[in-house]
């Protein structure tokens, strides 16, 4: 009989060891895989904001979808105005010239290593791609573009997409969008920042 005792509380040691290490493992696996995909989204958003800054620097505004905003990058051209001579100097020639150079905006893409096929797609997702939304709006008297692009949470945690997580950070939030940009002000900040 005690050895049926000894057995029974020796299993009973293993499993509440083994609730023990879940309980401490779940937590440290959500925090560490949050951080890495957190980390890729973040990453993938700041150069959709260098995408869509180079629109603007073409068209004036931001893109309203990836559709356009490729097709720009792809074929429009930046166009940068020198200018030869000091205007504001009273000591110098008064003539002062100025010169207009056009460059590809795909090359100034390819050389900072941006691929724009998967410009939209949410990294560890299958093919889901970023919410974008652009407008102009009034502020402080003025028409300025405005631009947001997110997507949430719960659609690149995975298996961490559950609101249950929660209790492991208060401020996780599955519904709460990962974006950068306001389309109430002229803002391209990342709430990750």
């Amino acid at each position: 009989m005690r050895k049926i005792f000894s057995l029974a509380f020796m299993v009973l040691a293993f499993f509440l060891g083994w609730l023990l290490y879940r309980s401490i493992e779940e937590p440290i696996t959500f925090a560490d895989e949050r951080a890495v995909r957190q980390d890729a989204v973040a990453e993938k958003l700041k150069t959709i904001r260098t995408t869509q800054e180079m629109y603007r620097d073409i068209t004036g505004v931001f893109a309203p979808n990836f559709d356009t905003l490729k097709q720009v990058l792809r074929n429009e051209r930046f166009m940068e105005v020198r200018i030869i001579g000091d205007p504001d100097d009273p000591d110098f020639d008064p003539t002062t010239a100025y010169d207009t150079i056009y460059s590809p905006a795909i090359d100034s893409v390819e050389a900072l290593g941006i691929n724009l096929d998967d410009l939209e797609i949410v990294p560890f997702t299958e093919n889901v791609s970023f919410e974008i939304s652009a407008d102009t709006i009034d502020y402080q008297s003025t028409k300025v573009p405005v631009v947001q692009v997110g997507i949430p949470y719960k659609e690149f945690m995975g298996r961490f997409a559950d609101a249950r997580f929660k209790r492991y950070d208060q401020r996780y939030d599955p519904n709460k969008p990962i974006k950068f940009g306001d389309l109430s002000k002229p803002s391209l900040a990342g709430n990750w920042e």
